[in-house]
């Protein structure tokens, strides 16, 4: 298929206005965003998402896990679509660009064509991802995770908040339950744009992160169990602190990570404390080890070390340990086709760009289970994400979505 001309570019202060006027919706208290899904929040901005598309052109559809898809026909009526998004929900202490760009990016590829009167043989579909973050309905890239066949639905809309309620119930009072089967979609391809995370373009100064691999995760639940008593009475030697348990497994978790290095990361995120008080020696703790690589031998190693040494390093200390893998999905590669028409795009645009593997989950990850996928990264200040303060520049986005939008139009064929 013919390649786009290297003049083509999107309108990068239409696209930024879009990302300021929609970060106006579930503001944080720092700057950023709480928008969480399935919030009203969540239903605001997806109505404004949808006014956008409309106001595109493009018609609406949504499936029954709350997946946006917004069409631009093709000339050729059987051509699979090529997909272009990523997520619009947020961290409860968010930025305005983590998903955000890349749903909005391609809203802005579908405005640029417009602009330009571009047609391509294969329809373009942009889309939302409902509950990427997994902030507050676990696991994170649930819905996604759905359509790709990776969890099943009603085992999705039972999953429960902090307060008990029903992912499914949550979805139909927001009014973003449609009447599409989940997954019934066949795609030619899709490309995600994001927000690096990490701090690694910007300290080599590159402009376009070429993502060639995602890191396989694994999400493992460990309890500590000793004994509560006074912390003022109780003789160090007959303590059964399990805080002390979480300590020494978090030494040990990152023994573990830096034995394995390069290309793997270890730590301990999520963290209660049981009973949580100041004068008393926790009789338990529940954790979350957080163990990624994109090297599936190092991973699975990782784990099966943790597993194998953790027990005895609690035991000796007198404190009982256990532990559940509670999320998983193995390293991605992405598609060679579809990672060298992102490479050509940036090289086509006279752009730096280098070979990155994205250190986080994203949809892009199951969905390329079920179909080619490609993911492009750009900058973010000092790889700041998930925080409020997260920060990228005009420049930055613009550039992100114009390899976007090459890429995009390479693989969904112009039309003269």
């Amino acid at each position: 298929m013919s390649a786009p001309g290297e003049n083509l570019r999107i309108n990068g202060e239409r696209l930024w206005d879009s990302l300021m006027e929609m970060a106006k919706i579930g503001p944080g208290v720092a700057g950023g965003n709480n928008r969480q899904t399935l919030t009203d929040e969540d239903g605001e901005g997806r109505h404004l998402f949808r006014r956008w598309c409309e106001a595109a052109g493009m018609a609406m559809s949504v499936d029954e896990i709350g997946n946006m898809f917004a069409l631009r026909d093709g000339t050729d009526p059987d051509a699979l679509p090529v997909y272009i998004g990523s997520h619009l929900d947020t961290q409860p202490t968010g930025g305005k660009y983590d998903g955000v760009l890349g749903v909005l990016g391609g809203l802005e590829v579908i405005r640029t064509m417009n602009d330009l009167g571009i047609k391509t043989k294969h329809p373009i579909v942009v889309t939302n991802w409902t509950n990427e973050e997994g902030t507050r309905f676990a696991p994170a890239m649930l819905a996604s995770g759905v359509f790709a066949g990776k969890h099943d639905l009603k085992w999705a809309y039972d999953r429960v908040d902090a307060r008990g309620k029903r992912f499914g119930d949550e979805l139909e009072r927001i009014g973003w339950k449609g009447p599409e089967k989940v997954g019934q979609r066949k795609m030619h391809a899709m490309f995600e744009l994001h927000i690096e995370q990490g701090p690694i373009l910007e300290a080599e100064g590159k402009e376009i992160g070429v993502v060639t691999h995602g890191q396989g995760l694994r999400w493992i639940e460990c309890t500590a169990t000793g004994k509560d008593s006074h912390t003022g009475s109780t003789p160090m030697h007959m303590r059964k602190n399990a805080g002390r348990g979480l300590a020494l497994i978090t030494e040990l978790v990152h023994e573990i990570a830096m034995k394995n290095q390069p290309g793997a990361v270890g730590a301990i995120g999520h963290i209660d404390v049981y009973p949580n008080s100041r004068n008393v020696i926790p009789g338990k703790v529940v954790f979350t080890v957080d163990m990624r690589s994109h090297l599936p031998e190092k991973l699975h190693g990782m784990v099966d070390d943790l597993m194998a040494r953790a027990p005895g390093v609690c035991e000796a200390i007198g404190v009982g340990f256990e532990a559940k893998i509670v999320g998983q999905f193995e390293p991605p590669a992405f598609d060679e086709g579809c990672v060298a028409a992102v490479r050509n795009a940036a090289e086509r645009l006279g752009y730096s760009h280098m070979d990155i593997i994205s250190g986080a989950g994203h949809d892009a990850c199951w969905i390329n289970d079920v179909a080619p996928t490609a993911m492009i990264m750009c900058p973010c200040v000092d790889g700041l994400s998930h925080n409020e303060a997260e920060e990228i520049s005009p420049d930055w986005a613009a550039k992100g979505t114009d390899v976007l939008f090459h890429a995009v139009l390479e693989t969904a064929g112009i039309e003269s």
